[in-house]
């Protein structure tokens, strides 16, 4: 091995460590932080309720019954678990049962072309005329593989997780490389260390909070899903929840060295608005993409494959099963590619503004240096 070799792999060693450091120290800061702790236990309480509540509106409409009173043949009816049958003897019979309010409608012989007619105290019972019409035989050419409202859901569920997940950790991502700027902190910690090795610890401890806390989120998801009988739901949404974290993985390595290298540019908290809204913008356009266009083929096909917004257009087609097995393998690829080009611009702006003070640096001074 030459000296040269040495020197290399000394300079690796050294950048390693620093950067490990620092993505401990990171970890420790947040993790004493009571607000973002508050902030993680709100996120997870909301996903287990939204699954348990999920859970009980579906049992009690499905348990919902409709209390009805028959005159005549009533067997073709019990058949009907919504029903519940009360046999009455005559007209008169039901008609005072309905007036008791024993039964909620009667079902008796009718002169129409149903044979039957419908005895209701004040209104229609809207749910048991349309069980009892005759309805026509449907053939759908492109029948929905999912749900259209659980469908919603679920998009609306991966859009709020990642947008609260990367703006929770970007915007501390951001404040963080601030303060140790306006504090002159930084040039303290540059004295033992690189700029390089500031901005990886920073990116990688953070994105192994963002990465836990969205895996906890998951597996909070799925023993809710479980614990509640949901199991067919889970069928369906377990994949599309592991591709979720898998992609979120990969696209916050990406907006944290985004939010890292735009706040270096700035010297002020109060100024990190103007620098991290760009940023800001990719994470918000693809939620509120999922929100308005959760059900538009065209519009999510483009959203698996932009490096910003695949993390919830991917997992979504997935979950609609619109995805043929080998798109979310490339559209990883392009993410990992986008990010390894985002972390290398992101580190030389980060590593040529984080010692300028004073006013705005700008973008393209900061990659000149």
């Amino acid at each position: 091995m030459t000296i040269a070799d040495t020197r290399a792999n000394t300079r690796a060693n050294t950048f390693a460590q620093s950067a490990v450091l620092v993505a401990d120290r990171e970890v420790r800061m947040r993790l004493r932080s009571k607000a973002f702790i508050i902030s993680s236990v709100i996120l997870l309480l909301a996903v287990i309720a939204s699954i348990v509540a999920g859970s009980i509106f579906g049992a009690s409409a499905s348990s919902a019954t409709t209390r009805v009173a028959v005159v005549g043949d009533s067997a073709a009816l019990t058949q009907i678990s919504s029903l519940e049958i009360t046999e009455a003897g005559s007209v008169d019979e039901a008609e005072t049962l309905v007036r008791a309010g024993d039964v909620e409608a009667a079902i008796v012989p009718g002169d129409g072309p149903t044979g039957i007619r419908i005895l209701a105290l004040d209104k229609a019972p809207g749910e048991l005329v349309q069980l009892l019409s005759a309805s026509p035989e449907v053939t759908l050419l492109e029948p929905a593989a999912q749900n259209s409202g659980l469908a919603y859901l679920v998009g609306l569920g991966f859009g709020i997780v990642f947008f609260m997940a990367a703006t929770l950790f970007g915007t501390t991502i951001a404040q963080s490389v601030v303060e140790e700027k306006s504090t002159r902190v930084v040039e303290i910690l540059m004295s033992a260390i690189s700029a390089r090795a500031l901005l990886a610890g920073k990116v990688i401890g953070n994105t192994i909070l963002a990465f836990g806390q969205i895996v906890l989120i998951a597996a909070a998801a799925i023993v809710g899903l479980v614990v509640t009988g949901q199991d067919a739901l889970l069928g369906d949404l377990g994949p599309s929840i592991v591709w979720f974290v898998v992609f979120f993985a990969v696209g916050f390595v990406l907006l944290a060295a985004l939010f890292a290298s735009a706040a270096a540019l700035v010297s002020r908290q109060e100024d990190i608005g103007s620098v991290t809204t760009p940023v800001m913008m990719l994470v918000m356009i693809p939620y509120f993409l999922i929100v308005f266009a959760w059900d538009n083929d065209l519009v999510l096909t483009i959203m698996s494959y932009v490096p910003f917004s695949a993390p919830i257009g991917m997992p979504m087609r997935i979950y609609l099963g619109t995805a043929e097995w080998w798109e979310p393998l490339l559209s990883l690829l392009i993410i990992l590619a986008t990010t390894v080009v985002v972390v290398l611009f992101g580190s030389k702006i980060y590593a040529n503004s984080l010692l300028r003070t004073g006013a705005r640096v700008k973008v393209l001074d900061a990659l000149r240096g």
